[in-house]
């Protein structure tokens, strides 16, 4: 992988674990670091997932690819608040 695809693999990242974020209702208890790490996972499986599908190259905008990746993210978003969010909560 060449260093430009290393950049923009970060940056579609950091819109990816964003856009997942604002999915999940509430507040996170997460730092942004772990934000863009689920965003850049998230990124690379829902592109996998949706080579599988035969989404991933469409004419235009891969919206189908996007939902997946966004749909992802949340889920990672999610499950990193509840185990980091569980340390801290009294109950």
């Amino acid at each position: 992988m060449e260093i430009s695809g290393i950049v923009s693999a970060i940056v579609i990242g950091i819109v990816i674990g964003v856009l997942g974020r604002l999915v999940v209702p509430g507040r996170q208890r997460i730092g942004l670091l772990l934000t863009i790490a689920v965003g850049i996972v998230a990124a690379l499986v829902g592109t996998f997932v949706a080579a599988q599908f035969g989404l991933a190259e469409t004419k235009g905008v891969d919206w189908a690819e996007w939902g997946i990746q966004i749909v992802l993210a949340a889920i990672g978003v999610f499950a990193l608040d509840r185990v980091a969010g569980g340390r801290g909560r009294r109950r």
